[in-house]
């Protein structure tokens, strides 16, 4: 990609020593003025309404409200190695006239600027401004320019710049029109609750409303979204509307869908209550939280993952799941207790999986040998216990890209392809009724939205987003993605600000990003989609010795507030609500027993 360059400080500095020349002469030209009439035609230019009316590559545009020039908000433009943070905006203009352009800005490197003017294309910048200061430029547009672009970026890898109270002077054009409208409008992925849709961007579109049978049923930024909340076996019709502040376009051609007669997507499950409880039985150790017989497990528990099975090597794909022995767990129960015990609470509607992997059991599937290993030896496991599925618990260096692998949406290397077809290959031998969970960390999810493997000129962990691909292939077989929001260092949101686990803010900034879908490493032709919310739910830690990042409670509660019902949201402004949000996941059930089972009755109690 072809990169803007720095302008060279020599040339600067003659053209400010020749016109200290000329203006000690007298000889100052005429400067292209603002009329009296003219005004500011900037839209939002003190970012008060958010980022209405400005586009900002790879989501790198956030409004602040400190520090402020005035008002109540700034732009935070925050660039990344390959994105230099460039927030714009197209305003309509009048032919052959003459416009300033201002803005205010302190931080790193900044720039101001307008293209498309017809003429000449101008910019002006400054270095790392510790306070306030303010850049000006003027521009004449061509004899049928009728459309400019006013930007400012900064520049790539740099800290963050901001700008605000930014204002371009001149007579305005012909007003603004309401967007056209959407074309391209279908349905996706149908469940018995939701359909999802997507359509055609359209040009000068700030937004998109879509309608339900001829009601507005949502609002959304950009060009898909998951209608929630319908009936099964149920036929819908739906039609967009794009935005902008001028108003709404017609309503599209309308599209059908009908609802599936049973829940669940395409993955298993689809028994699962609308709200459900995950936790982890430690079934194969014993640790400071004792052991917990699956008999003991109390019925607030909807899914029960096994931890762990684990692999005779880290190659070797042989996975392997034993109980505890008597010597570490005294109390643990025979086989065949815990085969009746499982049996049991799958009469009750429960689910119960075999989790494979853990923070001490690395898979590493690098062969085709090791992938068919591990379907074997994971099916005798199902069989032999009689399970409902697999968790996969990959952590540590499971996982990992090689170097070349950048697209998530087609993915080398062989540790992520061997994973994606075993778990399609026992998906296709248990069929539909298949319940497939995964709990990846952080760092191998949403620390995508940065950085992916090690990047386009290496030298990242190649480790960074490398359960994007396995995500993304399985999406459709998938019954509940839970990541870990603990043991997780500030990851950054799709508000460009880092969030750190321990309190509401980081589960809302986390399962944001996922139910809204975001740019891979920020290139916005590789969006990783959105998951549908009844295959979101949250991960925790049971209590403070089960993990670093504990959330209290109340922040729990918060969290599910603002993800749910959009109250208690904090600073942060997520990009939908989403009631069908499934629910919770902890490490673990044996934790939370010790800790006097505060999770799982905090859950019943918001839950009902």
């Amino acid at each position: 990609m072809e990169r803007t360059r720095r302008p060279a400080l020599y040339p600067r500095l003659v053209a400010a020593l020749a016109a200290a020349v000329l203006t000690a002469g007298g000889l100052v030209a005429a400067a292209q003025t603002a009329r009296a009439a003219d005004a500011d035609i900037a839209r939002n230019g003190g970012f008060e309404s958010g980022l209405t009316g400005w586009s900002c590559t790879a989501g790198s545009g956030a409004v602040v409200t400190t520090p402020v020039h005035g008002g109540s908000g700034a732009l935070k433009g925050t660039p990344a190695g390959s994105d230099n943070a460039k927030c714009s905006q197209t305003l309509t203009v009048k032919p052959d006239s003459a416009y300033t352009l201002s803005s205010w800005v302190r931080g790193g490197y900044v720039y101001l600027g307008a293209s498309g003017t017809g003429t000449t294309d101008v910019s002006t910048w400054t270095q790392s401004a510790s306070d306030w200061q303010k850049l000006t430029t003027s521009f004449r547009t061509g004899p049928s320019t009728t459309s400019v672009t006013v930007y400012t970026h900064g520049w790539y890898g740099t800290p963050a710049y901001y700008a605000d109270d930014l204002t371009l002077v001149g007579p305005g054009g012909a007003p603004e029109q309401p967007p056209a409208v959407p074309t391209g409008l279908r349905a996706g992925t149908v469940t018995s609750t939701s359909v999802a849709l997507s359509w055609a961007p359209v040009t000068g579109a700030t937004g998109y409303t879509v309608y339900r049978g001829g009601a507005r049923a949502l609002d959304v930024s950009g060009t898909s979204a998951t209608v929630t909340g319908l009936s099964p076996a149920t036929a819908y019709s739906f039609q967009v509307a794009a935005t902008n502040a001028t108003g709404a376009s017609t309503l599209s051609p309308a599209v059908t869908a009908t609802t599936s007669a049973s829940g669940g997507g395409g993955g298993g499950g689809a028994d699962l209550p609308a709200h459900a409880l995950v936790g982890y039985l430690h079934s194969s150790f014993a640790n400071g939280s004792g052991y917990t017989r699956m008999a003991d497990v109390p019925a607030s528990w909807d899914v029960i993952n096994l931890a762990f099975g684990e692999p005779t090597s880290v190659t070797s794909g042989d996975i392997r799941f034993s109980l505890c022995p008597v010597a570490e767990c005294p109390n643990v129960e025979s086989a065949a207790e815990f085969k009746a015990a499982i049996k049991a609470k799958q009469a009750a509607g429960k689910k119960v999986l075999i989790s494979i992997g853990g923070a001490n059991g690395q898979v590493q599937l690098s062969t085709t040998g090791a992938r068919d290993a591990f379907v074997s030896s994971v099916s005798k496991i199902i069989d032999e216990y009689g399970l409902d599925g697999l968790d996969i618990d990959f952590e540590g260096h499971s996982l990992s890209l090689n170097t070349g692998d950048t697209d998530f949406r087609n993915p080398t290397t062989p540790v992520v392809v061997n994973l994606i077809s075993a778990i399609k290959t026992l998906k296709a031998k248990y069929g539909a009724d298949f319940v497939l969970t995964m709990a990846p960390e952080t760092f191998f999810v949403q620390l995508g939205y940065q950085f992916y493997g090690s990047g386009p000129w290496g030298g990242q962990d190649p480790r960074a987003g490398s359960y994007l691909p396995v995500i993304h292939a399985l999406r459709d077989d998938l019954t509940l993605l839970h990541v870990q929001d603990y043991n997780s260092g500030p990851i950054m949101g799709l508000d460009n600000q880092y969030h750190s686990m321990g309190g509401a803010d980081f589960h809302i900034a986390m399962t944001d990003m996922l139910l809204t879908g975001f740019p891979v490493a920020g290139d916005t032709t590789k969006v990783f989609p959105a998951l549908r919310p009844d295959q979101v739910a949250i991960g925790l830690p049971a209590s403070t010795q089960a993990g670093n990042g504990h959330t209290s409670p109340a922040e729990v509660n918060k969290a599910l507030n603002c993800l749910t019902k959009k109250t208690d949201c904090g600073s942060y402004q997520t990009h939908g609500t989403w009631p069908a949000l499934r629910g919770l996941m902890t490490w673990s059930i044996n934790w939370d027993r010790f800790n006097q089972w505060e999770f799982s009755r905090n859950f019943d109690a918001y839950f009902g």
